[in-house]
Order: C-alpha cells, then structure tokens, then sequence
C-alpha cells in the first residue's frame, strides 16, 4: 500500500500564503495585534488595522510597511468600548467580504477606581467582551460572504484560574482589577466557543476559534519604532524569563495559525506549546471551565440584552 505523505509540521516563519484574503485585526496598531498584522501582511494578505487612535495606526502601517515591501495594509478607526458608534464603523472597510476577524484590542487596568463607558459598562468588560460581540454581529454579512472565514478570539492565560459570576459580570459588587481583567477575558473565550456552536447549528461557514498567546512580554519583543522600543536594560532584565515565556512576536503565532491554517477548525483552543506558556503553536484540549454549556449560554443571553444585538443570528 502506498504511503500515507506526512503533513510538514507548522512553520511560524513560513505559513501558507494569504494572498487575496483580507483580515481585520482589532487593536492592530500595537502589542500582540501589531505583529499579527505584520506577519499576515508579510504571507500576503490584506490586513485592516483597527484602532481607536489614528496617530497610532499611522505609525503601525508605517512601520509595517517599512518591514514588507508590497503590504496591503490599511486602518479603520474602531472604538470598542463605544457600542453605539461600532454598527457603522465597519462600513470604511470597503471590502466585499472578510475572511476573518481576530479579536484581540483589550484594555488591563491595574489600579482602582473602578471606571466605566459612556453607556455605564465597567470598562474592561466593556472593552475586552461586550465590544467584540456587538462588532461580530455587524460583521457577519461581511464574514459570511467569505467562502470559509474565521472569527478568532484572542483570550488570555489570566482567564484560566477565573471563574464568572453571572450575578456580577461587571464587577459591580466586588472589584479587584486583576480578576475583572481576567474574567473579562474569560467571557471573550466563552463567546468564542458559544459561537461556533451557534455558527454550526445554523449551518455556517464561519468558523470561530479561541487562542491565547500563552506569556508573552515586551522584554523580550524585538524592537519596531516607534511601535515598540526595547532597550539593551530592558533586553538583559528580561533574558532569565525567556526560559518560562516569549515575546509578543511569538505570542501572536496562534492566531496567525488560526486563520491561516485550513486544517484548523471551529471551537478549538490553540496556545504555545510550552506549557502554554511559549513555543510554536499547538491546539491545546478546552479548560474544563471553558465546557460548561450553561455558564456560556447565560452570559451569550447577558451580552445580547447589554449590546442589543445578537451575532448568532446570521443574516
């Protein structure tokens, strides 16, 4: 019998081309998003930068620009912590379609006072889930109009020690900013797994997965000014935890795969290698939190009465 060929192994400095597929990536301009957009513009897709500071992104493109000769890159100003103004800001795409959307802006307070939207949403909630929601929804005709698109939903290692509290899912009651960041990213991750289900019970071609970037520092990120500058103190301080975590480079291969990789598919948890913590990317089994059907659904039905909208409803 002839031999099966094996499937060449994932190559992070290689992946399979993108040309002619446009890609969204919320808080593009900076961090992890940044090189997302830098790596997806250099396999040759089209990549929308959103970012709620137009200086910012400028520069991002610029300095994307500057690294891959030919990027087709471009911006969108894109607030998510305002709800209202998201319905029409997708319509400076200018796209007929997306083939994917990578869910990864996030705001991470770390002192008190508690702070909240325009609308009266504690601000990371707000920011980090509630926005990326109601943005799905007004995508979807968009998404839906690609053959085979994503919905990639960037979580975060914080979430894994975190529980919801349905009764206080905007940490009104108690608020530590550490635990309302990592259960704001925690309701990210549940969306993303609720809503492939939902995609898959209404016969969709869109796909949603969930990914984390595992331990990803600014240390240990290589420079792109003005994006990012690290200095020779910061390289050295940052050298003994390379051993345990990885840039925000690295950080960004599972979402790249994500997207890229057609063997990928909806509501999979994709990490580093390493412990989750650094290495090549790698579909990791679900936390066993991330399972509870119930706790998803109560917190799909919050958000769908907070923003008004309701991305499971395909157009």
């Amino acid at each position: 019998m002839p031999s099966t060929p094996s499937i060449p192994p994932w190559d992070v400095h290689r992946p399979p081309p993108g040309h002619g597929k446009v890609f969204l990536i919320t808080g593009g301009n900076a961090g992890i998003g940044y090189f997302i957009a830098e790596q997806l513009s250099a396999a040759g897709a089209t990549v929308v930068l959103g970012s709620r500071n137009p200086a910012k992104a400028e520069a991002a493109t610029a300095s994307i620009r500057a690294r891959v000769p030919g990027a087709q890159v471009r911006t969108v100003r894109l607030d998510l912590a305002d709800l209202p103004s998201l319905r029409t800001a997708v319509e400076p795409l200018g796209a007929e379609r997306l083939d994917g959307v990578i869910h990864n802006a996030g705001v991470a307070l770390d002192d008190p006072p508690r702070e909240e939207t325009r609308e009266g949403h504690e601000l990371m909630f707000a920011t980090n889930h509630l926005g990326h929601f109601a943005l799905t929804h007004w995508l979807m005709p968009l998404l839906s109009a690609a053959p085979a698109a994503r919905v990639v939903t960037v979580g975060s290692f914080a979430a894994k020690t975190e529980r919801l509290d349905p009764d206080d899912l905007q940490s009104r009651k108690e608020y530590v900013p550490k635990r309302a960041y990592g259960r704001s990213k925690l309701a990210q991750m549940y969306f993303g797994l609720e809503l492939d289900r939902r995609l898959r019970a209404a016969g969709s071609a869109v796909a949603s997965v969930v990914v984390h970037p595992g331990g990803a520092l600014d240390s240990l990120t290589p420079s792109r000014p003005p994006v990012h500058v690290r200095t020779a103190g910061a390289r050295l301080r940052g050298a003994p935890a390379a051993l345990l975590v990885q840039g925000k480079d690295a950080g960004a291969w599972p979402a790249v795969r994500a997207v890229l990789d057609p063997d990928v598919r909806g509501g999979e948890l994709w990490g580093p290698r390493v412990f989750g913590l650094r290495g090549r990317p790698r579909r990791e089994r679900v936390w066993t939190h991330l399972t509870d059907a119930s706790a998803a659904t109560r917190l799909w039905d919050a958000s769908r009465d907070l923003t008004g909208v309701d991305p499971g409803r395909l157009p």
